[in-house]
């Protein structure tokens, strides 16, 4: 299965061929991805009276995976059973950089070599990345995130959106971007009737496009007039440039107003100097990285535009309580296991086959109501 992108015109599979998914789910997996991927597909199945798709679950020795809110999830499949897919989606979530394997990323890119989609959920595009999947790729991955994976993985074309479909990749931001996601892809595949429909079963107002953004900066600003509006386009030129900060007098020369009104902007608005407020964002994009990253301190230090890593450290003391050693150290011994409580093995989940779904929803009144 090859995904057009957004500037496609045609997608290539065949409008009746049954897709066959697979989700690879790795430890702490977010639940509201996954459900937002494998609900559309059901819905597709019950609105056309058909099997259009088929999905099933895989883990790496085809044991339970634990989401990140406890719950658990039996798998159908294991990397090492000999299935075919056309599409691999990798159900990613919290402590990400711990949650995948080497075995996991070896399987994905035999699965590539055999010409099968590959995407991402959540933070699933980590594991992408990590096997050299998505080099020259654009990709959508969770804004908590985007950071720390950039940083690594420079060779990936990470963006803010909400998903990308690029070719043979197809990757989501997280939480409920993974329907928008999958409703295009069904669109792509069987047309905008079918997609409409299914959105409207899921009371859904609309499906938000690709190009859409995640987390646009200072949302609340946006129609709070020009003022406003420049204010917004300051702190989008200090989110872009924070490995090296630009000074203010150039600041107010790319947004064409002066260097005193942008410090009035920022102390109405913010309460604080423009100067403090790019280095909280500095100081921001810091502790994701000692958080989410394997990168060193001297190397964090640099990419947050830091003139040494003794400064560095004194204003991340000053700023954030801790040492920079001490957070990372911290954050580190932190095991995601120990935030909840796993479930007995009498309460694991067993999800529905394709097929039972579809059985299950002859009853229903929207079966088969959309005509194909």
């Amino acid at each position: 299965m090859v995904m057009a992108t957004s500037s496609s015109s045609t997608a290539t599979l065949g409008s009746k061929k049954t897709t066959k998914v697979g989700f690879l789910l790795l430890d702490h997996f977010t639940m509201i991805a996954l459900a937002s991927s494998i609900e559309p597909l059901r819905m597709a199945n019950q609105l056309s009276a058909d099997t259009l798709y088929n999905w099933s679950l895989i883990s790496e020795d085809g044991q339970p995976v634990t989401a990140s809110d406890g719950l658990s999830l039996t798998p159908d499949l294991s990397i090492y059973d000999n299935a075919d897919f056309d599409l691999i989606i990798v159900a990613g979530g919290v402590d990400i950089t711990r949650a995948y394997t080497a075995k996991q990323a070896s399987w994905l890119s035999k699965q590539a070599r055999k010409g099968v989609t590959i995407g991402g959920i959540c933070t699933g595009a980590y594991l992408l990345a990590y096997a050299g999947l998505l080099d020259g790729y654009q990709c959508s991955v969770h804004w908590e995130c985007l950071t720390a994976l950039q940083e690594i993985f420079p060779k990936v074309k990470c963006n803010n959106r909400l998903f990308s479909l690029d070719r043979d990749r197809i990757t989501s931001s997280g939480g409920t971007a993974s329907m928008d996601m999958l409703l295009t892809m069904i669109a792509k595949q069987h047309g905008p009737r079918l997609s409409n429909a299914i959105s409207d079963m899921f009371i859904c107002e609309r499906i938000r496009h690709e190009s859409d953004q995640q987390r646009m900066p200072m949302r609340q600003f946006s129609t709070g007039g020009a003022g406003a509006t420049k204010l917004v386009d300051v702190i989008e030129l200090m989110e872009n440039n924070l490995e090296e900060p630009i000074e203010l007098d150039e600041l107010a020369t790319f947004v064409d107003v002066s260097r005193r009104q942008i410090e009035r902007m920022f102390h109405r608005h913010l309460d604080c100097s423009p100067s403090r407020y790019y280095l909280k964002l500095r100081l921001e994009r810091a502790r994701k990285l000692l958080k989410q990253s394997n990168m060193s301190i001297v190397e964090i230090s640099m990419a947050c535009g830091f003139i040494s890593t003794p400064h560095f450290s004194r204003c991340y003391r000053k700023h954030i309580g801790v040492s920079p050693r001490d957070e990372r150290k911290q954050a580190w011994s932190n095991q995601v296991e120990g935030d909840f409580q796993l479930l007995n093995a009498s309460d694991v989940l067993k999800m529905a086959h394709a097929q039972e779904a579809l059985d299950h929803s002859h009853a229903e009144p929207s079966y088969g109501s959309v005509v194909m």
